[in-house]
């Protein structure tokens, strides 16, 4: 896979033309630390796991497109400059040499029993009308081909990930739905359990385990997106819930926006023993930029670009350096680290990360965090549904038990 993935990345050399220091961009970073962050990401665009502006499309334009100037500077243009989390834009994510965004369709635990599917369809298409009204910079990405031509191009590949598994209302059927619609990966949880599966939030205590992990629903869920070709995403559940996941998935997992829990204790981050299954069945874990998540102590200092790189190079360490990734959660978070204060910051992480001096960073390394890592693991996916499809792998028609609803 990484040979086909390599020639891609050598392909998009040829029509990415900002592998070049930025005026301003050095900071106390070398030159030649600067020069080298351009010419990897020139070669191997950022591609991030996780950026939830869609969430303001609908809290500040009410989803109507036509009031969106994505293609100027929004934190000088409201209503985006007095926004909570002013993270992206165009002119943004081509300083932050951007190759890839899943965008995420959310909807908060509130309408889990009343309206979910709804409004998650709602979200999702928004974000298609979104990607399709900047076509000279943004391109609709469903599969691994789709990132090869996006970047071939010059364009930002853009795939859609819904946050939260109480987007299909306990249905195998809307989950088909929600993959035909586009969406490419799923969180099988956010704030709340779902009927069939635990959310981080039961490690803490704010509310009990309601499946201890996944339930036997919860299982033909996971199956049936293997079956699709959609990629499991494990941010936001239980550490119980990972590791059955990990004992019933036939294809690898991501983990969208989440960290390493030796690094940071909040339960939204990952432990070590889950990071090796990791390793064995295959997967990338993408590192969340917020500050509560990156450090214990976020109330009392200021999280940096180092911590990030503690996280990444702890997921390296337990891992392996072809399992970790960047899922920024940028426009969800109202914490960010000090030097990385929105999507044009990427190269000031990979700048770090050279200068660190826990690993020699190879130009193969940061590319595999950049992006190739999520690109072996999406076509990892691809390449299982295909082989069920081939062994004559049926729709799951199963319904949820009432018992668990």
């Amino acid at each position: 896979i990484l040979s086909n993935v390599f020639l891609l990345c050598c392909l998009a050399t040829l029509s990415h033309s900002r592998n070049v220091v930025r005026d301003g961009s050095l900071g106390n970073r070398s030159l030649e630390t600067m020069e080298r962050v351009y010419r990897v990401l020139g070669q191997y665009p950022v591609i991030d796991g996780h950026n939830d502006f869609p969430m303001g499309l609908r809290s500040l334009l009410k989803n109507d497109v036509e009031k969106l100037n994505f293609d100027h500077d929004l934190t000088v243009e409201e209503p985006w400059a007095s926004y909570w989390a002013n993270h992206v834009d165009l002119p943004r994510m081509r300083a932050g040499q951007m190759g890839g965004q899943f965008w995420s369709a959310f909807i908060s635990c509130k309408s889990q029993y009343a309206d979910a599917i709804q409004l998650f369809l709602e979200q999702i298409d928004v974000i298609k009308q979104f990607v399709a009204r900047y076509p000279d910079d943004l391109m609709w990405a469903t599969g691994t081909s789709d990132i090869e031509t996006a970047w071939t191009e010059g364009k930002i590949a853009s795939m859609i990930g819904v946050e939260s598994g109480h987007a299909i209302g306990s249905s195998l059927p809307i989950l088909r739905t929600l993959y035909d619609m586009g969406a490419r990966y799923m969180t099988l949880t956010h704030g709340c359990n779902t009927p069939w599966a635990d959310a981080a939030q039961v490690e803490s205590g704010y509310f009990p385990p309601r499946s201890n992990g996944i339930s036997q629903f919860g299982e033909r869920v996971v199956l049936e997106m293997n079956r699709l070709g959609m990629l499991v995403d494990l941010s936001h559940v239980s550490s119980d819930a990972m590791r059955q996941v990990l004992d019933v998935t036939l294809a690898p997992i991501i983990f969208s926006h989440s960290g390493a829990r030796a690094i940071g204790s909040n339960p939204r981050n990952v432990p070590d023993d889950v990071l090796e299954r990791v390793a064995e069945v295959g997967g990338v874990v993408m590192v969340n930029f917020y500050a509560c998540f990156l450090i214990d102590n976020c109330g009392e200092e200021d999280a940096t670009v180092l911590d990030v790189v503690k996280h990444i190079n702890h997921i390296r360490k337990v891992a392996g350096v072809d399992h970790v990734g960047i899922g920024g959660d940028y426009n969800g978070i109202d914490l960010v680290p000090v030097g990385l204060e929105d999507v044009s910051k990427y190269p000031e992480l990979f700048a770090a990360l050279i200068e660190d001096g826990e690993f020699e960073w190879t130009d193969e390394d940061l590319g595999k965090v950049a992006g190739l890592n999520l690109i072996n693991t999406f076509k990892a996916v691809e390449d299982v549904r295909d082989m069920l499809a081939e062994a004559g792998e049926k729709a799951d028609n199963s319904w949820i038990p009432a018992a668990d609803l």
